[in-house]
């Protein structure tokens, strides 16, 4: 980054937000979980087999708890899929716009 110029820099910091600022809001935090569970019916397939599923769960993690799983039904599965993935997305711009912006601020360059 040290290479490019502060024209650069300040040209791809506008492209970067305004992408973020066109990015759909709907994010999720956390893991999707996917289960297969046993009935504990003997005569059950799922004794030997894989379990019955798969059921699907949002694991988040919060300081100090244990990680709350909320069920996701199958029909949500892609959107939530989708949902997580958003945050990755706004998580990778907003770390590129902060290594412009420690750029900018090494280089003296206010605004």
């Amino acid at each position: 980054m040290q290479s490019t110029s502060t024209a650069q820099l300040r040209a791809r910091q506008r492209r970067l937000v305004t992408h973020l600022q066109a990015l759909n809001p709907q994010v999720l935090r956390g893991s999707l979980i996917t289960r297969y569970t046993r009935c504990g019916k003997p005569r059950c397939a799922c004794i030997q087999g894989q379990g019955h599923g798969p059921k699907y769960y949002l694991s988040v993690s919060n300081a100090g708890k244990r990680p709350e799983m909320v069920y996701v039904p199958h029909a949500s599965v892609p959107q939530v899929r989708q949902e997580l993935a958003q945050l990755q997305e706004f998580r990778a711009i907003l770390a590129e716009l902060c290594a412009i912006r420690h750029e900018l601020l090494k280089r003296r360059e206010s605004r």
